[in-house]
């Protein structure tokens, strides 16, 4: 009798850790194809933003601030480009009041006054403006520079207007 009750202890043994085998190889596959999705996401989202930091690079080289030359250009008249960003844009946007047409925007408009709507800097010289009356758009291409006394000149290079 007593034999019997070891060998059945024995098999209940040798049953309970071949079922506690099978269900932890189940939960460990799961986890590992889990583990690979989660890495081949992780991969898949750096080589996005790897990407994308390759294409804010590429973009941002043609700004003020992204180009180190035009920086250096305003660090060596003892000028601060973030500063000079601000006074140029502050300068453009102000063309917009007044009465008269703005002098930024050779255009002349048929259904109102042209405004500036955005300026993005392009280098240490050169801004593009967007420009409409409401019901054309166009852009143009403004030099801007300091003469002697620091005082900013602006000075519209080229334009052009979208068709209707």
């Amino acid at each position: 009798m007593k034999k019997r009750i070891f060998m059945y202890l024995f098999f209940f043994a040798v049953l309970f850790i071949l079922f506690q085998y099978m269900n932890e190889k189940t939960i460990f596959e799961s986890q590992e194809k889990k583990i690979n999705s989660l890495t081949n996401q992780v991969a898949e989202r750096d080589s996005i933003n790897n990407v994308l930091n390759d294409k804010v690079m590429e973009l941002d080289y043609f700004t003020l601030l992204g180009n180190e030359n035009a920086m250096s250009y305003f660090d060596n008249m003892a000028m601060d480009a973030e500063e000079v960003q601000g006074l140029v844009s502050e300068a453009i946007y102000e063309s917009n009041f007044g009465n008269e047409q703005n002098p930024l925007v050779p255009i002349e408009s048929q259904d109102g006054k042209m405004r500036i709507n955005k300026v993005r800097f392009l280098n240490h010289r050169w801004v593009l403006a967007d420009f409409t009356d409401g019901t054309y758009w166009g852009e143009v291409l403004i030099d801007y520079f300091f003469d002697q006394e620091n005082q900013l000149l602006l000075t519209p290079i080229g334009s052009t207007l979208y068709p209707n």
